[in-house]
């Protein structure tokens, strides 16, 4: 039996499933962030910027804007092309299938919507990091964030010279400051009501799955932010005697050693692995 029947196998025997995803997931489903796809879409920022620090989508969202304008011009563009433009894609679309008969939850440090897109309910994910369709107070200032759906759309139409025009630079309706994308990259970031219910939900789960046959299906997460899901996963792993632990990683597919017996480690592309699955 290879390496991908016998995560099959634990798949399907599994009473409960935990997904935990990162970027590679997104990136193995076509969601990109250099290479072709960034020198499409971003080429006008390209130019005017500089390939020295527009080298990559990542890369370009640390720029430092030198007007509210210019940022907003950018992550108009990042938003569109990562979140509002883009259907399901066929990975995540591959994946719901796997599981939707399940009991599961997501775990994720994405932020592109792809889990909601593919038909996964809301109730069932917990997006730590944010989404790249809201906006909040750069400051936290209060806890709520705003849907930015309409306003990036408007940008995108608006947009001149990679600049937002500004009469849509959005501004903080309670303190009148600047607004940011919704994104976990300071001491500002939001945890408004919704994200504390999915993240008590992701709790409630995590104690359904304790006493059970449990799968830890880990994607494409790498050791950027290991801490939320990689370093969790592994220790409940240890200490869950009935759990057992799938990792799929073009790069990086490894477990330690103290659960390698109840671990699979599949080096190679997610979505070739997940239609093995179905």
């Amino acid at each position: 039996m290879t390496q991908i029947e016998k995560a099959a196998a634990f798949i399907k025997e599994a009473e409960i499933i935990l997904i935990g995803a990162g970027a590679g997931a997104s990136a193995a489903a076509g969601l990109t962030y250099s290479g072709k796809r960034f020198t499409e879409n971003f080429g006008d920022f390209i130019e005017k910027y500089g390939s020295a620090y527009m080298t990559d989508m990542y890369a370009a969202g640390f720029y430092p804007f030198p007007t509210q304008e210019a940022k907003w011009g950018y992550w108009s563009k990042h938003s569109m092309v990562n979140r509002f433009l883009p259907p399901a894609m066929p990975l995540y679309r591959q994946l719901y299938e796997i599981v939707k008969d399940k009991d599961y939850f997501v775990l994720t440090t994405n932020v592109d919507h792809q889990f909601q897109k593919a038909g996964f309910p809301t109730e069932r994910i917990f997006a730590t990091q944010g989404d790249y369709g809201n906006i909040q107070c750069e400051k936290g200032c209060h806890p709520k964030i705003y849907d930015a759906e309409e306003l990036f759309y408007q940008m995108d139409e608006a947009r001149n010279d990679c600049l937002a025009p500004s009469y849509l630079v959005p501004k903080c309706p309670v303190c009148g400051g600047n607004m940011t994308m919704h994104l976990r990259c300071d001491q500002y970031f939001v945890e408004d009501e919704n994200w504390h219910e999915a993240a008590g939900r992701y709790q409630n789960f995590l104690k359904s799955m304790e006493k059970k046959k449990s799968v830890f299906l880990e994607l494409g997460v790498g050791f950027n932010t290991p801490g939320i899901i990689k370093y969790p996963f592994w220790q409940m792993v240890n200490e869950w005697k009935n759990a057992e632990y799938i990792c799929i990683n073009a790069k990086e597919a490894y477990a330690p050693e103290k659960i390698k017996d109840r671990s699979i480690c599949v080096q190679a592309d997610i979505g070739d692995v997940l239609k093995r699955f179905l």
